[in-house]
């Protein structure tokens, strides 16, 4: 028995070395540790995988575990992050597992730096990557504190720090999400803005295992201020990129969106919508384009339809479930 718990050891150690030159990544060091795990129902309790209920985690947090990958892997596109969200879930879990056995770790900051155009889904990653991270046990309660600029910039010396502080006290066993970040170092070394980015810096070293601080903007704008402050992009290793949709995904969203509310594109407007996209992104520009435009347009579409009805006295099932290519055809009526 003795040689056999050595044996397992030995090989859980090989794994982690193969993990350390590289030769395998998280996941697959993860999952082939979580098989040595398995495989021997006498050794310790290991943290609980992902999608494999084990000892120590309940049905139901399991559960909610699996409802946020998948809510998680439905979004569209953003295959590389969340690629790279997933193998930073990994990485948490081996860590665990590391300390079971009274392996070295490595020190667990999860702060991220998110680069991309609005609606390139930042947000709604940041809010699902925090529950995620509270299931996982790595957050207390895993809630998505959003800020801007104006939310930590006082108008007087030191009121900057007071107002900043108040909001991560706020966010604590969370996740703190400044959007547009960049605009907190445009006016130079004396700019209030500067305060607030020491006082978050402090917060990240202090509660670095209650804090999860999330960066985002533009990606010009945040690699220029990450740039021009080096210190602080140290202390960011996690630094993923939102690519913009596609038109082809921008339909799947609207299409999901309309889902979502219990509405239906019928065949000739699911045809169209491929021409009302391409035509407000083109008028849009890329920086305002994105979900907000496909939100905004199936929000719209939804009132003409409402509107188109009342007008008709057409009701009836099929009737209220169809938007048709009249109600998006308002949304730019000079364009055929």
């Amino acid at each position: 028995m003795i040689k056999k718990h050595q044996n397992q050891q030995k090989n859980e150690l090989d794994i982690i070395e193969r993990f350390k030159r590289g030769e395998i990544r998280i996941t697959e060091a993860f999952n082939l540790l979580m098989g040595l795990e398995q495989a021997d129902s006498k050794s310790k309790a290991a943290a609980p995988s992902i999608g494999n209920p084990s000892k120590g985690k309940d049905a139901t947090e399991q559960n909610i575990l699996e409802e946020l990958l998948i809510e998680m892997d439905r979004l569209v596109g953003l295959q590389e992050v969340k690629s790279l969200i997933k193998e930073f879930i990994a990485f948490l879990q081996i860590q665990k597992i590391r300390r079971d056995y009274n392996l070295k770790t490595q020190p667990v900051v999860m702060h991220m730096i998110f680069k991309g155009n609005p609606g390139t889904g930042k947000t709604t990653m940041a809010r699902i990557t925090g529950k995620i991270f509270k299931e996982l046990g790595f957050l207390k309660n895993g809630e998505l504190t959003e800020v801007e600029r104006a939310d930590l910039v006082g108008e007087y010396i030191g009121h900057t720090a007071q107002k900043t502080r108040k909001i991560i006290h706020r966010a604590m066993g969370g996740v703190l999400f400044v959007d547009e970040a960049y605009s907190l170092a445009r006016g130079g070394e004396k700019d209030f803005g500067k305060e607030a980015i020491d006082t978050m810096v402090k917060a990240m070293e202090d509660h670095k295992d209650e804090l999860v601080i999330i960066l985002a903007g533009y990606r010009d704008e945040m690699d220029y201020f990450l740039e021009s402050n080096p210190g602080l992009r140290s202390r960011f290793a996690i630094k993923l990129d939102f690519p913009n949709y596609s038109i082809d995904q921008l339909v799947e969203i609207a299409e999901m969106m309309y889902q979502d509310r219990e509405y239906l594109l019928d065949k000739e407007s699911k045809h169209y919508i491929y021409r009302v996209l391409t035509y407000l992104l083109n008028t849009e520009g890329s920086n305002n384009g994105n979900a907000r435009t496909v939100r905004n347009l199936v929000e719209r579409s939804i009132r003409h339809q409402a509107w188109r009805l009342v007008n008709s006295k057409a009701y009836n099932h099929k009737n209220l479930l169809t938007i048709t290519k009249e109600d998006l055809a308002r949304e730019v009526i000079s364009y055929e």
